[in-house]
């Protein structure tokens, strides 16, 4: 696919991401408006006609180095519902198209948009497209028109492969998705030519550039309005770790600063984002539980961060507003010494229960204790029956997960997503020694020597240059997540020489780093896990796959719509998962490993020989998770785009065939259950050649651990006390610091293990 992910322009405007410029071509003498991603050197330029002149179209160019297997843009910033302009070389020439998809799966032609090739280069170091698009700048949708923005800001979308097209010389060939994608925010109201300059290059002509800025890969700063507040304690991030930190540090009468790179979520918090259907309700796409699936689907998926190259949420609350709220009380083993946590750690059931009265587990979330469209369940029930699973309440016995299954657990409150934003934020929020910031982007902490002296952010309204200060004794603690808090680190001069040396050769990051001789070398982005999944479509006549999710948002059934609006119950006050179930297994090394199944309606994608009812598909994830041994490494690019260095599933082959043996096992009996057939994979391939084939993107379940992981001096980021080695008071409370996978969906152990964390840091000596 093209770009995996999509985002809005308008709640970025002010965020420090990428920024382009006006530049010139130096072969054609053309004024282009764009920007050159530094991570592989591709160069993506528009200018646009006279905006009176209200004409529906531009002129582009994608300049590539020839390790560019193909490269494409997207100008409106998303890949749903979006102009997609892909190119490749191909001998001497370029084979190019303009593409268009309503699902994140391989984009088609789109009819409409004219091309014109007006200059075009291949050679033996880079290849290049200039272009006419015609019909381009507006276009219609299934929700309704959508546009380039060109008389605002913009943030345009670009990807990269280094793997071919399948057949480079049909401008329709299909293709991997992309290795490579990000954003930078343009200006487009500034992307304008006279009507006569427009008019010859569009026509083929050259010269007449006169760029008046080169593109940049800072952000813009304001004046600094207020003197900086000093705080007590800074709290970077809002999801799983940071609310419940930033809750007990204010209730302990701590001066409190809590900053968050996006906006709000729930309608309880400030949210305001929802479908047609919820107009006149104060509640969003993130209060409801039915709507998870279009998290993905969304052409206006703001809430994704754009600098990461994974799924992770920048909103209130991060994943715990996005995620299908899958929520497990942890089992002993989640924090056992075994699994990588100091002694100090294994009691977990003090904090862990005082997560339990904060915010209890729930089955039934409907408000009238009913459970919706339960088929799947049943089926799957009926599946795991004949395999000697036990049936029950799985939080009841949060240690019991060896053949077992029960519903789906979740933390929903009165049929609404709940989670963090939900409790521990709605009490801290209402307390005078706590100040929230939203739409503040922490880039790193200011240090001298060990010292943390404060934050600097994008926000220069906060303080000089953004940096806002800590008391004498103040703290600040990280809860950004396992990718956006090693980035952090390592703009602040923390983590392995070779990152730093990225930050260092930033033009707007690198003189924010202290000097070499301060750098701390902490392995910072190692020992990185998540839990490989693998789909399992299924089909069964009693299945009502619930449209595969796809009218939830634009046309629910209104029966359904009207039963939630009332009263918050019925199937929107469900995620889409169903049922769950665990199982242990052995390994030929010996270890155990577990495996996890979560079944629900509908399915991502179905690839089948067989005919099918497509109202009746079911989905079985399977996952492994405690016990898994393959690691991968976080990183960041040239770009300071954080992404996977090296990829975490599978480097042990002793997981895969743990995987695989375990998918077998539990479709032994598919047979046993009349009506159910399996259709992904079906007849055609063996289910070795269907883990051994499937895409990596997809192994992803975003359950990311591990990056700042805690343990021992020298092998580890942080120490039992949650305190980055090295220094005296810069703390880290999220997923980063769990040093291998939870047993279930991580949202629930990131919280208890907060609850635990900000414990210690407040028994530590030496604070505020």
């Amino acid at each position: 696919m093209l770009l995996r992910v999509a985002l809005s322009v308008l709640p970025l405007i002010g965020t420090a991401f990428a920024q382009g410029g006006q530049y010139i071509d130096d072969e054609l003498g053309i004024s282009f408006f764009g920007y050159k991603e530094p991570a592989h050197g591709v160069t993506y330029g528009f200018v646009f006609p006279p905006l009176e002149d209200n004409t529906d179209e531009f002129v582009g160019e994608i300049i590539a180095p020839i390790e560019a297997k193909w490269a494409g843009v997207s100008p409106f910033g998303s890949m749903l519902h979006s102009l997609l302009l892909v190119a490749w070389p191909n001998d001497n020439r370029i084979v190019r198209s303009v593409r268009y998809t309503t699902t994140y799966a391989q984009p088609t032609a789109m009819s409409g948009p004219v091309l014109t090739d007006l200059h075009t280069i291949v050679n033996a170091t880079h290849w290049k497209w200039v272009y006419r698009c015609q019909n381009c700048v507006t276009w219609s949708t299934e929700s309704g028109p959508k546009s380039i923005p060109i008389s605002e800001f913009g943030v345009p979308a670009w990807a990269y492969s280094s793997v071919g097209v399948n057949d480079p010389t049909d401008p329709q060939s299909t293709f991997n998705e992309h290795t490579d994608f990000g954003f930078f925010g343009l200006d487009y109201s500034l992307a304008h030519v006279s009507a006569a300059q427009y008019v010859l290059w569009a026509n083929g002509g050259t010269g007449g550039g006169t760029p008046t800025q080169p593109p940049t890969t800072t952000a813009p700063t304001a004046t600094p309005t207020v003197s900086a507040i000093p705080y007590d304690y800074i709290v970077v991030g809002t999801g799983a770790g940071g609310l419940v930190v930033a809750d007990r540090l204010s209730e302990a009468g701590k001066k409190v600063l809590v900053l968050e790179r996006g906006g709000p979520s729930l309608g309880s918090a400030g949210g305001t984002y929802q479908p047609a259907w919820l107009q006149g309700t104060s509640l969003t796409k993130f209060d409801v539980p039915g709507l998870f699936e279009t998290m993905f689907q969304d052409s206006n998926p703001f809430w994704w961060c754009k600098d990461v190259n994974v799924f992770a949420g920048c909103i209130l609350g991060g994943g715990t507003a996005i995620n299908g709220a899958l929520y497990w009380y942890p089992p002993d083993s989640d924090f056992s010494v075994a699994n990588g946590w100091p002694k100090s750690w294994a009691n977990h059931h003090p904090y862990t229960a005082k997560l339990k009265a904060r915010l209890p587990a729930t089955d039934h979330p409907s408000t009238d204790g009913k459970r919706y469209l339960m088929q799947v369940a049943d089926v799957t029930a009926a599946l795991l029956n004949k395999q000697n699973y036990a049936n029950i309440t799985i939080n009841d016995v949060p240690d019991w997960k060896d053949h077992v299954y029960g519903y789906s657990a979740f933390s929903f409150i009165d049929g609404k997503r709940a989670g963090p934003i939900a409790t521990y934020y709605q009490t801290a929020i209402k307390r005078p020694n706590l100040t929230y910031k939203q739409y503040t982007t922490v880039l790193n902490v200011v240090r001298d020597g060990g010292k943390i002296l404060g934050v600097r952010t994008n926000d220069t309204s906060l303080g000089p240059d953004g940096v806002i200060p800590l008391t004498p004794k103040g703290r600040v603690v990280l809860a950004a997540g396992a990718y956006s808090t090693p980035r952090i680190l390592f703009r602040s001069g923390i983590g392995p020489t070779d990152m730093i040396n990225i930050v260092k050769n930033d033009p707007a990051a690198g003189p924010a780093l202290p000097p070499e001789s301060q750098w701390i070398n902490l392995p910072v982005g190692d020992n990185v896990s998540d839990n490989p999944s693998i789909n399992l479509v299924f089909t069964h006549p009693s299945v009502d796959a619930y449209d595969n999710w796809a009218q939830v948002w634009t046309a629910p059934r209104p029966s359904d719509a009207a039963q939630y609006i009332k009263d918050q119950s019925g199937i929107f006050a469900h995620a889409s998962p169903r049922l769950n179930f665990w199982r242990a297994m052995g390994g030929r090394d010996g270890k155990t490993r577990w495996l996890q199944g979560t079944a629900r309606p509908g399915a991502a994608s179905v690839t089948t020989s067989y005919p099918y009812n497509v109202s009746n598909i079911m989905t079985i994830t399977t996952y492994l998770s405690t016990g898994i041994t393959s690691r991968g490494r976080i990183g960041i690019d040239a770009a300071l785009t954080a992404r996977p260095l090296v990829e975490p599933w599978f480097t042990d082959p002793v997981d895969k065939e743990v995987l695989i043996q375990g998918i077998k096992d539990l479709l032994v009996n598919v047979k046993d259950v009349p009506g159910l057939t399996l259709i992904t994979p079906d007849n055609t391939t063996t289910i070795d050649d269907y883990v051994n084939s499937y895409p990596t993107g997809g192994l992803n379940s975003n359950h990311w651990v591990g990056s700042c992981s805690i343990g021992a001096k020298g092998s580890a980021v942080v120490d039992e006390w949650t305190k980055v080695y090295g220094t005296d008071n810069l703390f880290i409370i999220d997923a980063s610091i769990i040093p291998t996978i939870p047993m279930g969906n991580p949202h629930g152990t990131i919280m208890a293990m907060a609850e635990q964390g900000v414990a210690k840091v407040l028994a530590l000596s030496g604070g505020p």
